[in-house]
C-alpha cells in the first residue's frame, strides 16, 4: 500500500506537467489471489485533506494514533479486476526511527525508513485477512524519478534481531547509490559499510532486470510475484545474509523504460482520473 501526494507513476501527473503534486494524489493498493484488486485512482486537489496526525485522500483515510498507523480503505479495483476493496490496515511499529538518508547528493530525493519494524493486521474485503510482519517508509522528491534515475532496486529483509534494508540504483550521470542499513528493534539506524555482494536474479515475465544482496556464494530466488509491469516489479524474494536466511519485500524499477511515451496511455488504463471530490463532513 503507497499513499501519494504527486502520484510519481500516473500518467495524469505526467501529462499535467507536475506542477501542482496535490493536485494528484492517490491511495495504491495490490492485493493478490483470487479476489485480488489493483487500486491507483489519481484524485485532485478537492480530495486531499491533512492536518497533523492524518491524511485523506478521497474516501481513504491515514490516521497516526502516536502509536499505531491505522488506513481506512474505500477503493475501487481497476481493470481487469473491477470491484470494491474496503477495509483496514493496522500497522504498529516496534520503534520510529529518526533516520533520513539522501539518493542524491543535493538531497532531492530522500529516503526516510520511518518504521522499518512492524506488526500488520490487515482485514480487507472482498477475502483479505491475516496478521505479519511489515514496515512504514516514505520517499521525498523535488524532482521526476526518471529525471535522475536510469535503475534501482530495494530490498527490505527482516531477520531474527534486526532488519536489514539495500537500496541500489544507477543515476543518469552514471554515478552508483550502494546504501544499505541495519535497523534494530529499538529504532536505532546503522548504514553497513561494506555490504553483501550485489547478485542478479532472473529477469520478470516482462524482462525487468533483477538483483539484490547477498553472502557470498548464495542465491537469492524469488518467491512471490505480487506485482509485475513493463517497468516494474514487487515480489517476495528469499536471501542470506550473514549465514541467515530471510524473505523480504524487494523491488526493481526500470526508469529508463518509464520514460518511454508509449507506456502513458497503457497506464491510464489501470490509473483513471477522478478529479472532482466532496468530503461529507
Amino acid at each position: 500500500m503507497i499513499a501519494f501526494i504527486g502520484s510519481v507513476f500516473s500518467p495524469w501527473y505526467r501529462w499535467s506537467g507536475r506542477k501542482e503534486p496535490q493536485n494528484h494524489c492517490c491511495i495504491n493498493l495490490v492485493t493478490t489471489g483470487r479476489e485480488g484488486r489493483f487500486t491507483m485512482t489519481d484524485r485532485g486537489r478537492s480530495a486531499l485533506r491533512q492536518t497533523r496526525d492524518t491524511f485523506e485522500v478521497g474516501p481513504s483515510k491515514l490516521t497516526w494514533t502516536g502509536t499505531e498507523l491505522i488506513i481506512d480503505v474505500d477503493e475501487w479495483g481497476a481493470l481487469p479486476k473491477l470491484g470494491k476493496l474496503k477495509g483496514r490496515i493496522v500497522l504498529t511499529p516496534a520503534a520510529v526511527t529518526q533516520a533520513e538518508l539522501r539518493l542524491t547528493p543535493d538531497a532531492g530525493h530522500t529516503w526516510r525508513p520511518f518504521a522499518p519494524i512492524a506488526k500488520v493486521e490487515v482485514d480487507l474485503a472482498p477475502g483479505h485477512k491475516w496478521t505479519g510482519h511489515g514496515y512504514f517508509d516514505a520517499n521525498f522528491g523535488t524532482r521526476a524519478l526518471e529525471e535522475d534515475f536510469a535503475f534501482w532496486t530495494w530490498g527490505r529483509f527482516p531477520l531474527k534481531d534486526r532488519t536489514v534494508c539495500f537500496y541500489d540504483a544507477t543515476r543518469l550521470d552514471g554515478s552508483k547509490v550502494a546504501l544499505a542499513v541495519q535497523i534494530n528493534p529499538d529504532g536505532s539506524v546503522r548504514e553497513v559499510e561494506t555490504p553483501p555482494p550485489l547478485v542478479k536474479m532472473k529477469r520478470t515475465p516482462w524482462f525487468v532486470r533483477r538483483e539484490t544482496r547477498c553472502d557470498p556464494g548464495a542465491r537469492p530466488k524469488g518467491v512471490f510475484s505480487l506485482l509485475e509491469a513493463p517497468f516494474y516489479s514487487r515480489a517476495l524474494m528469499e536471501t542470506t545474509i550473514d549465514g541467515e536466511v530471510s524473505v523480504g519485500m524487494h523491488e526493481a524499477l526500470d526508469l529508463v523504460r518509464f520514460r518511454q511515451p508509449v507506456l502513458k496511455p497503457m497506464l491510464a488504463v489501470r490509473v483513471p482520473r477522478r478529479a472532482g471530490w466532496t468530503f461529507k463532513d
